[in-house]
């Protein structure tokens, strides 16, 4: 790891109001103003200089809102694809992999794109904070967290619906400043941010903040960034799986840095997003035209998540409507919301992995299926420039060589817990 890194120098807005303000450590929210707004890091560089790949994702940390760099990061790797093009007859197809794929240079211990989050979150977190980071997790993320906080001895309590623990694989033990709490069978990513939410109110701990915290959505930028640089020119298409949108806010505002630093064109790249049927409340929010997301059963929805093999798709309650959000990006940058069922996910996977060489996870799955479908149907063209955001990848082949590790809940929680029955059994792990 390089050790010569200094604070990334930046300020926040308010994309509602275009505000400007100083970060006071852990702002997540704009000061003073009551209609819900993303904040948007603003960097004093305005040119992105990328370091050297001994840096990891912190070879993006001119834009980056970080004052350290934690060990064992791995930046999204970008390359044109041979196998998969031929196979959609794309000349200018280009895959950005975040997962493990150690002879393309990609060495994500957790396979998933999560990371990127992670080490950009927990780098922007002082020592001097000294609170318990809680999150909310339907899988991946949670991975991701606790890898990052094992390795860097960083306090971590996550929230994660029982059905979903065995995402919770690991290649060693984890220090045990990391704990787990679950919703009990049956619950879903919903009541663990549920869950998370009365914890993160709690003195002693804070809550990571999610879409709102602008080191969440500028880590999970880098594959944008990746793709951009490694390109040099900004994509036409951006293809990627959502559960949040998250993910596609920050390639959108990725995007607008690119714009404003100019030596990588003047695109403005269409998202197409994809969600996993039948569980598609951000695709019937967008086909009405609605910036609120549309009235959801509760049973229906679990039923719904019940059903989908990519259960990180999974939230009921996205960054959609708030000003900044995923409606707004996709407003902005054009493009639309895409639906794969599990079969053409489980036939595009197979496909990929024929292609390319390497096995993806289910919400990449959808990302190629809704891809392919693009490619039939000529909503793409053969010579556009395209990126394929592969969020997760490698896992069989990490799995193969490594003997695994699961992290155990420490308490399950009922649906119906009370707060002060959570406040004191959580309290309980650690203080």
């Amino acid at each position: 790891m390089n050790n010569q890194f200094t604070k990334t120098k930046y300020q926040l807005q308010s994309v509602k109001t275009g505000k400007i303000f100083d970060d006071a450590g852990w702002t997540l929210d704009a000061p003073g103003e009551t209609e819900p707004s993303l904040v948007r890091a603003i960097y004093e560089k305005k040119q992105l200089e990328v370091k050297d790949d001994s840096y990891g994702i912190y070879k993006f940390a001119d834009w980056l809102p970080v004052g350290r760099m934690l060990k064992g990061s791995s930046a999204p790797v970008t390359y044109k694809s041979e196998g998969l093009a031929a196979e959609l007859g794309l000349k200018n197809l280009w895959i950005t992999f975040s997962g493990y794929w150690p002879e393309k240079g990609a060495n994500f211990k957790t396979c998933s794109f999560k990371e990127t989050e992670a080490y950009s979150v927990c780098g922007r977190m002082t020592p001097e904070m000294n609170k318990v980071l809680v999150v909310a997790s339907a899988g991946n993320t949670a991975r991701a967290f606790a890898q990052v906080c094992s390795d860097n001895h960083i306090p971590l309590l996550i929230c994660v619906p029982e059905d979903n623990i065995n995402a919770l694989w690991f290649d060693a033990p984890l220090n045990d400043c990391v704990k787990l709490i679950c919703s009990k069978t049956g619950s879903d990513y919903f009541d663990a941010i549920h869950l998370s939410n009365i914890m993160a109110g709690m003195e002693g701990f804070i809550a990571e903040g999610g879409a709102k915290n602008v080191a969440r959505r500028d880590g999970m930028g880098t594959t944008m960034l990746s793709a951009t640089t490694t390109i040099g020119q900004i994509p036409d298409y951006y293809f990627q799986a959502i559960g949040s949108g998250t993910g596609a806010i920050a390639a959108w505002e990725a995007n607008l840095r690119l714009l404003e630093d100019g030596q990588f064109g003047k695109t403005k790249m269409k998202l197409m997003v994809s969600q996993n049927k039948p569980f598609v409340p951000i695709y019937d929010a967008w086909n009405a035209n609605s910036r609120s997301m549309l009235p959801l059963d509760d049973e229906l929805a679990r039923r719904q998540v019940e059903e989908i093999d990519a259960k990180v798709l999974s939230n009921r309650k996205p960054p959609y409507p708030i000003f900044g959000g995923l409606f707004d990006a996709l407003n902005d940058a054009g493009g639309d919301v895409l639906l794969a069922a599990n079969q053409e996910a489980t036939e595009a996977a197979a496909l990929f992995e024929k292609a390319e060489g390497i096995d993806i996870h289910p919400a990449a799955a959808v990302a190629t299926a809704t891809l392919i479908e693009a490619a039939k149907n000529g909503t793409i063209k053969k010579d556009d420039l395209i990126m394929l955001n592969i969020t997760g990848g490698g896992e069989a082949r990490f799995k193969s060589k490594n003997e695994l590790f699961y992290l155990k809940p420490q308490i399950i929680f009922d649906i119906n817990a009370s707060t002060s029955e959570i406040h004191k059994a959580v309290s309980a792990l650690f203080f």
